[in-house]
């Protein structure tokens, strides 16, 4: 099933829709959706490099009003919706053991899910589940994905083609790395 989602999704780079495509993909990859929307923003950056910046911001504000439908998810249908769409990424029990540190990290969970390969709607839905406030979710929603989406948008305008590899293969662990760096950086800076 992830496949055929997978390869529909890579389907959508190409119709005359795109831009709407990538929109509805970028918001419910945010609450609900498997597969993440630089699947589509990678060809169609690469067939209009001139509008690169474009697809990243409507990738930006559709994933962090998705982001928002998640929190909702989590507020408000946490056992009807959210608690199903986590046991079926098998991050159920997990959440049930984070819930009770979460917001103690504050921005934190919601800045790395935001930037690294971790399931952004994981965190959106746990952060209105734990009633992170709003504000500090919004913000740092749009400091990640704005981040992850604008890196991969300057990327392939000022890299093309030859890029991409690097991107689809390795973005994420450089994410991942750089969040880990910054986590280190700030805990060094704590001890000193």
């Amino acid at each position: 099933m992830i496949r055929s989602l997978y390869d529909w999704t890579l389907s959508l780079a190409e119709h005359r829709y795109a831009l709407w495509a990538l929109a509805f993909v970028a918001f419910l990859e945010s609450s609900i959706f498997p597969i993440p929307p630089d699947l589509l923003m990678i060809p169609m950056i690469l067939a209009r490099p001139s509008r690169a910046f474009l697809i990243a911001g409507i990738a930006l504000v559709a994933s962090v009003v998705g982001g928002l439908a998640g929190y909702a998810i989590g507020a408000f249908f946490y056992e009807q919706i959210g608690q199903p769409i986590l046991m079926s990424l098998g991050k159920a029990e997990a959440a049930v053991e984070f819930n009770t540190r979460f917001n103690d990290l504050s921005f934190w969970p919601v800045l790395i899910a935001g930037m690294t390969p971790f399931p952004y709607k994981v965190i959106t839905i746990m952060s209105g589940w734990t009633g992170l406030p709003l504000g500090t979710f919004i913000v740092t929603s749009i400091i990640a994905r704005g981040m992850r989406f604008f890196i991969v948008a300057i990327l392939l305008w000022k890299f093309g083609a030859p890029i991409r590899h690097f991107i689809e293969r390795r973005l994420g662990m450089v994410f991942t790395v750089f969040v880990l760096l910054l986590l280190g950086g700030f805990a060094l800076v704590r001890w000193l």
